[in-house]
């Protein structure tokens, strides 16, 4: 299981967003994208699904720059999972809108539902603020 470049970029985005918390002013795309690597062009979609999300805000008009709609501590790892994916299926048989004709009968089945149970609540118990808080460390650890 991998997630895809939409949703590791818009979790970059958004603990840059995070980091930037302090300062108490908006960042603009432009610097969202060269402080995490990320094209512009792409970084388009990415902070349009935020948007949608409700995760982020506009801070003014339409060149205005971008800031988080809840504080980061209120922002679940999985909330930014889903601005990108309807939910987390690590197989198929366990999507909403499929129907397995072993669906009552499979062993393995079940025990995928517990691994992806395990890996939704491991992503809800951790929040946007312990990511960009580990980030900071990682920082310092790193210029010392």
């Amino acid at each position: 299981m991998q997630f895809n470049t939409r949703v590791r970029y818009g979790l970059r985005a958004m603990m840059e967003l995070a980091l930037n918390t302090k300062t108490g002013k908006p960042l603009y795309q432009k610097d969202i994208a060269k402080n995490q690597i990320i094209s512009n062009k792409y970084l388009d979609q990415i902070i349009a699904a935020l948007k949608a999300a409700g995760l982020i805000n506009n801070s003014g008009g339409k060149k205005s720059g971008y800031i988080l709609s809840r504080k980061p501590e209120e922002i679940r790892i999985y909330d930014i999972f889903r601005a990108f994916e309807p939910e987390l299926s690590i197989v198929g048989c366990l999507s909403n809108n499929l129907e397995c004709e072993r669906n009552n009968s499979c062993a393995g089945q079940d025990f995928y539902y517990g691994l992806n149970k395990i890996l939704i609540e491991y992503m809800h118990q951790h929040t946007l603020k312990n990511l960009s808080d580990n980030q900071i460390q990682k920082d310092q650890t790193a210029h010392h």
